[in-house]
């Protein structure tokens, strides 16, 4: 079971990521049902464990870049690009942070193909792609998680209408700032992050094989960050329309 959390308006980086680490306690000590939150940032480079990753910073400008506690490389979130953070704990038997990788891929890809676009996995390299016509796969979906204790956070950043030359300012994941593409290059109509927001928090569910928590358990969830993050405007979120 898990509670579909969104944020309205776009979301400081630096608080999104305090809820997190409390989020992570409260469902590590099963105070709090799974949560997955689902928001839009103001534009923020962070930078993860890889090694040499600060290096990839190429010109940060007015942005600011923060150093966190996830796997991965250095990336960027921006209006215009949907953010999921799942808070879920591991079960026993299901305790495998690669196939929880990969299905915060799936979800991603499935997300494409509600769209009509047909976006794979690579290989080699995490995330969602899609394939252009210069033969390239260009990366739409980036995954990066941390897990404490047997529940993970951080998660996925899917690109809808974001501004790509933003990431001209870094070596994304340490490719060529040319890697990346969004939603928005390859449909005629493109929904809006409002409208994709519940899409993405159904995927999300179906892909780690959770339902919905209970009305009673959302309204909790729901009440514990209004208290605990009162910068940030967290709303529940529905059936997708």
């Amino acid at each position: 079971m898990a509670v579909l959390l969104g944020l309205d308006g776009l979301s400081d980086y630096q608080a999104v990521h305090d809820l997190q680490e409390a989020l992570v306690e409260a469902v590590g000590e099963q105070t709090l049902p799974n949560v997955i939150v689902l928001l839009e940032h103001q534009a923020t480079i962070t930078v993860g464990r890889a090694q040499h990753a600060v290096a990839n910073v190429i010109d940060r400008g007015d942005i600011p870049v923060i150093a966190i506690k996830r796997g991965g490389d250095v990336t960027l979130h921006a209006p215009g690009q949907l953010v999921a953070y799942p808070i879920v704990a591991l079960p026993e038997g299901k305790r495998d942070l690669l196939a929880h990788m990969k299905a915060l891929e799936e979800a991603c890809i499935t997300v494409c193909a509600s769209l009509g676009l047909t976006a794979i996995r690579d290989e080699r390299n995490t995330g969602a792609w899609l394939a252009m016509p210069n033969g390239r796969n260009h990366k739409v979906g980036s995954i990066g998680i941390a897990c404490r204790r047997w529940v993970t956070w951080h998660g996925l950043a899917l690109n809808i209408d974001i501004d790509l030359a933003l990431f001209d300012r870094i070596h994304p994941c340490g490719f060529q700032t040319n890697v990346m593409t969004r939603l928005s290059d390859h449909l005629d109509e493109t929904p809006s992050l409002s409208a994709l927001t519940p899409v993405l928090g159904a995927h999300v569910l179906d892909a780690l094989g959770l339902k919905r928590s209970l009305a009673s358990d959302c309204e909790r969830v729901l009440e514990w960050v209004s208290s605990r993050a009162p910068t940030l405007s967290p709303r529940l979120i529905g059936e997708p329309s």
